[in-house]
């Protein structure tokens, strides 16, 4: 099928119609589920639509066995038409899911909900992330051993320098100082990152997120619907997923090549050409995963992420805002919810401190583990 075909057979057809989250950090005395629903409770709240709007439920898996969709549902008060619970960290591919939902006459206006406690829960760094598989022997139980790797196999390839990558973080925290929900911020600077002591070399704590309680929620309505509960829909013009499902193990899983193939599919399948994305959103539990997809979707060229920070050609302040709300690096964790939560109000103008005048067009960028690949972009034009 041509890639005009994968993913944009929705364009224009669904949009978000609300979003909102929870505070973020510590939230002691609360579960997941409940966090979740606060978020769903919040988001109806600060958009005017009643419950009983919403047909259709997705929610994503939070640790410790939490975030399915009949508890939620129950919890919620919420008896959908429509409902269904994803795998760990599928924000975009719940997005996703509920645009295909939604064209597909399954439901007409779906919420999609996270909820998170694992901070207070008090998982420890390195705790295993479900099942485990041959990998975990080697000391693989979450993602910055397979990020490090990542990086060593970048630098070889590329020349790229810790102080290439640690213009990511920096530029990020520079977004974060002026986001009240972020965790971190603190300015920082490269002098500061390469003088933090390595967490798993050669990675240092800025290059990876920390766990924090919340919750997000998304509300994607049909065209119609949407024009109906607000008069400031954002709108999904297109959406692309690969997997690398039979690549597990081998020396491409660290550079995780199927991300090129979303990045061929996306562009035509929303009817634009890169140039037009005004913002662009990457999930960012890892800084190595920034700098990847810089490269794959074309923003920068192998090995040029450095100077593109410094050139002024991406990041704060740069000709392609990057992260605007500071990513997962300085807001907060929630499987990058939030870069959809931020995306949508920065092309709704309701960002603050923070706001990026004149965007139409924002990209999301994410994965799932090493495996899986996904993007989405958003506009505030139906066409």
């Amino acid at each position: 099928m041509a890639a005009a075909q994968l993913g944009g057979a929705i364009r224009g057809r669904t949009a978000i119609v609300a979003a909102g989250n929870t505070a973020q950090g510590t939230i002691p005395g609360i579960s997941a589920d409940e966090l979740a629903v606060e978020g769903l409770r919040i988001t109806l709240a600060e958009a005017g639509i009643d419950k009983s709007e919403i047909d259709g439920l997705i929610t994503c898996k939070s640790f410790g066995g939490f975030g399915i969709d009949t508890e939620i549902g129950r919890l919620a008060g919420l008896n959908p038409a429509y409902s269904a619970t994803l795998d760990y960290g599928t924000c975009n591919f719940s997005l996703h899911l509920a645009c295909a939902a939604i064209d597909a006459g399954l439901a007409s206006v779906v919420a999609i909900v996270y909820g998170t406690n694992q901070r207070s829960a008090g998982n420890k760094f390195g705790h295993p992330l479900g099942r485990q598989d041959e990998a975990s022997v080697y000391g693989f139980l979450n993602v910055a051993g397979p990020a490090a790797m990542a990086f060593r196999r970048h630098q070889h390839l590329y020349g790229t320098t810790e102080a290439d990558l640690a213009e990511v973080s920096v530029s990020q925290r520079r977004y974060a100082v002026d986001n009240p929900l972020a965790i971190f911020r603190e300015p920082t600077s490269v002098e500061d990152y390469l003088a933090a002591p390595y967490l798993v070399a050669p990675l240092r704590r800025p290059d990876l997120c920390m766990i924090s309680d919340g919750a997000a929620c998304l509300i994607v309505a049909r065209a119609d619907r949407a024009a109906e509960l607000t008069d400031k829909p954002v709108h999904v013009m297109g959406i692309a997923q690969q997997t690398g499902l039979r690549d597990r193990q081998n020396a491409d899983q660290w550079l995780r090549p199927w991300i090129q193939q979303v990045a061929e599919r996306i562009y035509p399948a929303a009817g634009i050409e890169r140039e037009a994305v005004d913002a662009l959103y990457i999930q960012d539990p890892t800084s190595i995963w920034v700098l990847q997809m810089l490269e794959y979707y074309g923003f920068v060229e192998p090995g040029g992420v450095g100077e593109a920070f410094r050139s002024g050609a991406v990041g704060h302040g740069g000709r392609l805002p990057l992260n605007t709300n500071g990513g997962q690096l300085s807001e907060a964790y929630m499987w990058g919810f939030l870069h959809l939560c931020e995306a949508v109000r920065q092309l709704r103008g309701e960002a603050g401190a923070r706001q990026i005048e004149g965007l139409r067009t924002a990209q999301y960028c994410s994965t799932f583990g090493f495996m899986k690949a996904a993007s989405t972009i958003l506009s505030t034009e139906a066409s």
